[in-house]
C-alpha cells in the first residue's frame, strides 16, 4: 500500500478535533515533488504537469487575491448602506446610501452636504414630520428597530446554519494553523452566513469591528480554493500555508496594508512560515488590495475609510503624551455571559442602540468613526471636531495675545467642546481601535489648545507658528488607536506597519513605535495573554503558544502516561494478534494511534500507527481480501512469519506503520520535550528506556501539565 498513491482512500487523512502530524505531512510533500521531478524527465506531458504543478501555487494565491477582495468591497458597500439604512433611505434609489445620494443633488450646499430633498428620514416618510419633538422621537424609534431586527437575523442565521461562523474568528485560524482539525470551520456554509451577518452585525450598530472577521472570511475562500488543486487538496501542511497566506490577505483588505498583513500573518497567526509563504502571502495581498481599490468602495480611491495624511512635523516633547497613550493602550482591554446568546444580543443590541442613538458619533460605524478621528482639519471642513473660532474682542489678555499672533483660528470653540462631550461618552460603547482613537483624539485637543493658549512658554517655543498647526489631534488620535490595539493584541512590529501604511508617511514612525512597545510592555505586565490567547485558553483548545516558556524543571517521566496506578499501555505487536483483537482494542480505547512494540514479553519498540488509518485498513482488508476473518493474523512485519496452510490469510499493515515515531527518553527535561513539540508541530512521543517502551507523552498531555504548573485547571485543555 503506497500511501503516495492513496491506494486505499482515507489513508493518511484526519479526523475532526484531531491533531495532524506535521512530519508525516512534509514527508508526504517531498515524496510527491521527487516522483514529479522524476517523471518530468521522461516525458514532454510530465514536463509540462512538474511545469502547471509548481506554478499551481501562484494560481491559487491569485485567485484567493481576487476573492477575498471582492467579499471585502461588497462587505463594505453593504454595510455602508445598511447603517445608512437605519436613519432614512434615499428617494432617487433604494440602493443608495445617505453620501452617495446627496452627491447627486444640486440643491446640497458644503456646509450642510449631508442634508438634500432626495434623501428623507424615516420621520418624514411616515408621519411627515420634518422638524420638532415628534422628528426626533420617531427616528429614535426606527433607529432601534432597525438595530434589533439586523441583530436578531444576524444570531439566529448563525445558530441555525452556521455556529462556527460565530466571533472574530482569529483564535480558531491560529488553532487551526497550529495543525488542528476544525471541520466545517472554513467550509462554504461558514464563508456564506459568516459574510451576511458580518454585514449584519456591523450594520446594527453593536459594539464590534469588521476587520477581524475579514481573516476569517479570507482563510474561508483560500479553504475552498484548496479543493480545485490536488496538493492542496490532500496535505493539510500545505493548505496551512495557503491559509497563512489569505490570514495576511484579510488584513490587507481590513486595513488598506499589503505589507503589515503580511507581517501580521507571520509575527500573529502563523505556526509554520517558510520563506516561500512570504513571497506568496505578499502576491495575494497585493492582488486582493488591487481588487479592493478597483472596487473602490468608499469613493474615496482609498482601501479604507479612515486613510490620512499628516503633514505637520512632531515635536521631541510630544513622546510624552504618546507614551501615555501607550499605557493607556497597555491597561484597556484587562462575564457570565454566554448562557442565552439570541437573548443575550438582543438585550446588548436594544441598549446599544437605545444609549448609542442620542449621539452622534456612536451612530456612525466605526470606520466612519475612525475616519472623523483621523481627520486633520482643513479650511473646508464641517466636522464638529474642526469646530475652532477666532476670539473676538472680549477675550482676555493671553487670548487676545494669542489671536493678535494669527494663531486664535486654532483656538476651541463651542461645538469642538461640544464633540469632546460626546467622544467621552463614546468610549463606553465601541471597539479597541476606536477607543484607542477616540482617547488620542481627547488628548490631542487638549495639548494643542495648551500650545496655542501658553505658546509664549519655554516649552512650547517654537511649536505654533502663524498660518500653521501647532499640533495634530487627528496623529494622537492614530497613536492612540495604534495603543488600543497593541494592548489588546499584543502585536508590535505589524501594527506599525499597518499604520504607517494608513498614514503613507515615515515621519511618525517614531511615536507608532513608541505607543505600541509602551503598550505592549504595561499589557504584559497585567498578563502575557493577548485577546487571541485568552479566547485559546477560554475554548479549551490544543494550542501550543510559541511566545510562552517553560521554566519548570520537571522530566518526561512526570509527565507520561501511564502514570502510577493508571491501566497499562495499549498497545500492538508486530504480529501474533488476530484482527478481533484489534477491533476489540479499537472498539474499547478511544485513543489516537496505538505503539508497535515487537512483542508484550518483550516491548521493544517498533513503530505508531495512528487508528484512523488502522480503521480504515482493517474495513478494506475485510471488504476487498478474499478469506479475511476474525481470526485472521494482524502483521506489521516486512517478512511473513511461518504459518500453517490451513490459518486464513494475514492482513499486512507494515505500509500504514510509522517506522521512525520520535522518542525520548525518561530522563529528558519537559523543557526539550515542550520545545520539540512546539518546534516540530508533533501529536505524540513515544518515551523509551534503553529501547523499552514506558509510555507516551501527547500534545494535551503537555498542556494539562503546563496548566496545571500554571496552578489552572488541567481539565480545561479539553476542546468543546
Amino acid at each position: 500500500m503506497d500511501l503516495l498513491d492513496d491506494t486505499v482512500p482515507g489513508i493518511g487523512t484526519y479526523e475532526d478535533f484531531n491533531t495532524i502530524d506535521w512530519v508525516r505531512e512534509k514527508s508526504k510533500d517531498r515524496d510527491r515533488h521527487r516522483e514529479i521531478t522524476n517523471k518530468s524527465k521522461q516525458s514532454t506531458v510530465a514536463l509540462l504537469f512538474s511545469i502547471s504543478d509548481a506554478f499551481s501555487g501562484w494560481l491559487l494565491m491569485l485567485l484567493i487575491g481576487l476573492m477575498s477582495g471582492a467579499l471585502a468591497g461588497g462587505i463594505d458597500i453593504a454595510a455602508h448602506w445598511m447603517t445608512d439604512l437605519k436613519e432614512g433611505v434615499c428617494l432617487n434609489g433604494l440602493w443608495f446610501n445617505h453620501e452617495h445620494c446627496c452627491w447627486a443633488s444640486n440643491e446640497t450646499t458644503f456646509q450642510e452636504r449631508d442634508k438634500c430633498p432626495q434623501w428623507k428620514s424615516w420621520a418624514e416618510l411616515m408621519v411627515g414630520v420634518s422638524e420638532g419633538p415628534g422628528l426626533y422621537v420617531v427616528n429614535y424609534f426606527m433607529y432601534m428597530c432597525w438595530a434589533l431586527l439586523f441583530a436578531f437575523l444576524a444570531v439566529i442565521l448563525v445558530r441555525a446554519f452556521a455556529p462556527y461562523a460565530c466571533g472574530s474568528g482569529i483564535p480558531e485560524i491560529k488553532t487551526v494553523l497550529s495543525g488542528f482539525i476544525i471541520r466545517g470551520y472554513l467550509g462554504k456554509w461558514t464563508l456564506i452566513i459568516k459574510t451576511i451577518t458580518l454585514v449584519l452585525a456591523v450594520s446594527s450598530g453593536l459594539s464590534l469591528g469588521k476587520e477581524g472577521p475579514l481573516v476569517h472570511v479570507a482563510c474561508c475562500c483560500a479553504n475552498i480554493l484548496c479543493h480545485f488543486f490536488t496538493k492542496y487538496r490532500r496535505n493539510e501542511a500545505k493548505r496551512r500555508e495557503v491559509l497563512s497566506a489569505a490570514s495576511a490577505v484579510g488584513v490587507s483588505v481590513a486595513f488598506g496594508a499589503p505589507i503589515g498583513g503580511v507581517l501580521f500573518s507571520l509575527e500573529e497567526v502563523s505556526y509554520y512560515f517558510p520563506l516561500k509563504t512570504l513571497w506568496r502571502s505578499f502576491f495575494a495581498a497585493l492582488v486582493a488590495a488591487f481588487t479592493l481599490r478597483s472596487i473602490n468602495p468608499f469613493g474615496n480611491s482609498r482601501l479604507v475609510l479612515f486613510y490620512v495624511e499628516f503633514h505637520t512635523p512632531w515635536h521631541l516633547l510630544e513622546l510624552i503624551p504618546f507614551v501615555l497613550l501607550g499605557i493607556f493602550g497597555g491597561l484597556w482591554g484587562n462575564t457570565c455571559l454566554g448562557h442565552y446568546p439570541v437573548l443575550e444580543v438582543v438585550v446588548v443590541t436594544l441598549l446599544t442602540a437605545f444609549l448609542a442613538f442620542p449621539i452622534e458619533y456612536t451612530r456612525m460605524s466605526s470606520s466612519e468613526l475612525i475616519s472623523e478621528l483621523f481627520n486633520d482639519c482643513g479650511l473646508l471642513d464641517s466636522s464638529k471636531l474642526c469646530g475652532y473660532t477666532s476670539n473676538s474682542g472680549s477675550a482676555s489678555g493671553s487670548v487676545n495675545a494669542t489671536a493678535a499672533n494669527g494663531l486664535g483660528a486654532r483656538l476651541a470653540g463651542p461645538d469642538l467642546y461640544t464633540a469632546m462631550w460626546q467622544l467621552a461618552l463614546a468610549l463606553l460603547f465601541i471597539p479597541s481601535m476606536a477607543v484607542g482613537a477616540i482617547a488620542g483624539r481627547l488628548l490631542g485637543v487638549c495639548m494643542e489648545q495648551l500650545a496655542i493658549r501658553h505658546h509664549e512658554r519655554d516649552i512650547f517655543r517654537g511649536w505654533c507658528s502663524p498660518g500653521a498647526d501647532c499640533i495634530t489631534p487627528g496623529l494622537y488620535a492614530m497613536v492612540g488607536a495604534a495603543a488600543c490595539l497593541g494592548g489588546v493584541t499584543r502585536m508590535t512590529v505589524s501594527l506599525v506597519v499597518i499604520m504607517f501604511e494608513l498614514t503613507g508617511g515615515l515621519e511618525y514612525i517614531v511615536p507608532l513605535m513608541a505607543a505600541a512597545m509602551t503598550s505592549k510592555w504595561v499589557a504584559d505586565a497585567l498578563g502575557r495573554e493577548s485577546i487571541y490567547e485568552a479566547h485559546i485558553r477560554l475554548n479549551g483548545y490544543p494550542f501550543l503558544e510559541a511566545k510562552e516558556e517553560f521554566r519548570h524543571k520537571t522530566l518526561a517521566t512526570d509527565v507520561m502516561r501511564p502514570r502510577r496506578g493508571d491501566p497499562l499501555l495499549s498497545v500492538l505487536t508486530e504480529s501474533g494478534m488476530t484482527v478481533e483483537e484489534v477491533e476489540r482494542l479499537i472498539a474499547d480505547t478511544t485513543y489516537s494511534g496505538f505503539p508497535v512494540v515487537i512483542s508484550q514479553q518483550s516491548p521493544r519498540l517498533v513503530g505508531f500507527v495512528l487508528r484512523r488509518d488502522l480503521v480504515i485498513s482493517l474495513e478494506n482488508a475485510r471488504r476487498n481480501q478474499e478469506g479475511v476473518v476474525s481470526m485472521s493474523p494482524i502483521l506489521f512485519t516486512e517478512c511473513d512469519p511461518p504459518m500453517s496452510p490451513s490459518a486464513p490469510p494475514a492482513v499486512k499493515l507494515r505500509s500504514i506503520l510509522d517506522l521512525s515515531p520520535f522518542t525520548v527518553t525518561v530522563h529528558t527535561p519537559m523543557e526539550i520535550v515542550v520545545d520539540i513539540f512546539r518546534k516540530l508541530g508533533l501529536r505524540q512521543c513515544l518515551v523509551i528506556q534503553n529501547g523499552r517502551l514506558l509510555g507516551i507523552i501527547t500534545k494535551k498531555d503537555i498542556l494539562k501539565h503546563m496548566a496545571q504548573m500554571a496552578n489552572r485547571d488541567p481539565d480545561s485543555i479539553l476542546f468543546n
